[in-house]
């Protein structure tokens, strides 16, 4: 679990622009989600044990919200020769097999996972309108027992957000595989 107090951004911080390759071939940027009312980012990965038994929620998370005007993007920046299973081909095949219902990104450089200061897998980062930090932890509070969940914390803030309310908690430790840095 990583500690807030290792978080870069902090609720009010801007979202750091990216501009990065797709699992379909398009470069995707953050300006590209200008008229979304929210924008999540989530730094994901295809081999984590913990985004693998979050996946499900996350797909659903996609499909409830992407209507409601939540613009999400999932960012692999694993260090993919070290993590063949997430290297660009793998990363399309996952997409397409789960049916993911939002860009799948790949930041190489990791300059963007640096920027964020994305520290495990997954990593969740709400963003308001303005694209100031809203909320970043964990998507819920039991990964391995989806029937055991009992707080749906990242549900929780895009219905705060999308009601107009603050978002509380707006931070939480996170919990996954740390992000696999090239050395």
């Amino acid at each position: 679990m990583a500690e807030l107090s290792e978080f870069r951004l902090h609720p009010g911080d801007p979202a750091p622009a990216f501009a990065l390759p797709g699992v379909d071939g398009r470069t995707v940027r953050l300006s590209d989600y200008a008229d979304q009312r929210l924008l999540l980012v989530v730094f994901w990965c295809n081999h984590c044990p913990y985004v693998q038994a979050w996946e499900g929620r996350m797909i659903e998370i996609g499909r409830q919200y992407g209507p409601k005007g939540v613009g999400i993007v999932l960012i692999n920046s694993n260090d993919a020769r070290a993590y063949p299973e997430d290297r660009l081909d793998s990363m399309v095949r996952r997409a397409s097999e789960k049916h993911y219902p939002f860009p799948y990104l790949q930041d190489e450089s990791q300059d963007v996972a640096r920027a964020y200061g994305a520290l495990v897998t997954p990593h969740p980062m709400l963003f308001d309108a303005q694209r100031r930090l809203l909320f970043q932890g964990r998507i819920d509070d039991d990964h391995q027992h989806p029937e055991r969940v009992t707080r749906h914390f990242l549900t929780s803030a895009l219905d705060a957000a999308l009601a107009g309310r603050p978002v509380t908690p707006a931070e939480l430790p996170v919990a996954g595989c740390t992000v696999k840095w090239r050395s």
